[in-house]
């Protein structure tokens, strides 16, 4: 490690753009701060983020899902990162709200009788083509002949995702959601999990923090030994992300509420 690097340390870290991401790669990026070192923070949907590691426009990135989510991106170059620390252990999912009777609907493979497809909402509300839930999900609609019954998967925004459940659940409709845990949704509701025969959903992944091997001198030692170290878990990983995307929105909502009164 040089002297200028150790005197004056900056790195520039990318992140996956969605709230849980956002969430994880705020402790990240605190610790760092707590050994002086500077953090230039992007974000971008899921192909451009890991491209932006590779072609060194970022030292840094938060976080990997591997290997099932993400290795399709971070292969060709994997060769060059560190995998430093494993943050938390996600994984995808299909679920339905808890008023859904699991005697009706306890698999992907229930979604198809005629007597569920008849209640089933048939829009499948996805977020960004490049998740992995994504490409999963597209695949479920093929591979379990749901698109016989009706059922269809359109790619949105995180917020499309959401609303299209929370709506549901406001009017009481059977809906599909294509999620992942840890997400915030969880702290609010209780999402059964459909069980999916055919392996489809890629199994648990490792949220790992990644850094280009080219990047490391840039960090001290001391914040590198301490970045290994670090653990979230998925409840806290769910907890952090509810509160930055529900909990602050939800009382800035309530102050000017009682504000106007």
């Amino acid at each position: 490690m040089t002297g200028a690097a150790s005197a004056h340390p900056r790195i520039t870290l990318v992140t996956i753009d969605l709230s849980f991401h956002r969430a994880a790669s705020g402790v990240v990026r605190s610790l760092l701060h707590e050994y002086g070192v500077a953090v230039d923070e992007v974000f971008a949907a899921h192909e451009q983020a890991f491209e932006t590691l590779r072609n060194g426009k970022a030292d840094m990135l938060s976080s990997a899902w591997l290997p099932s989510s993400h290795s399709i991106y971070l292969a060709p170059f994997e060769h060059e990162v560190d995998k430093i620390t494993v943050l938390y252990r996600p994984y995808a999912l299909w679920g339905v709200p808890d008023y859904v009777p699991e005697s009706a609907v306890s698999s992907v493979a229930d979604l198809k009788r005629p007597d569920v497809a008849g209640k089933m909402t048939k829009l499948i509300q996805g977020i960004n083509p490049g998740a992995g839930i994504s490409r999963f999900s597209r695949e479920m609609i093929i591979q379990y002949g749901l698109r016989e019954a009706g059922y269809y998967f359109e790619n949105g925004t995180l917020d499309d995702c959401t609303r299209a459940f929370e709506s549901a659940v406001k009017e009481r409709r059977w809906v599909v959601v294509p999620l992942w845990s840890p997400q915030y949704l969880h702290e609010q509701y209780s999402i059964r999990e459909l069980k999916d025969p055919k392996g489809l959903l890629g199994g648990t992944d490792d949220a790992t923090l990644i850094v280009r091997k080219a990047a490391l001198e840039k960090i001290p030692q001391a914040a590198l030994n301490a970045l290994r170290q670090l653990t979230l878990g998925n409840r806290e990983t769910s907890r952090l992300d509810f509160v930055l995307s529900r909990a602050s929105s939800m009382k800035s909502g309530l102050e000017e509420g009682s504000a106007t009164r």
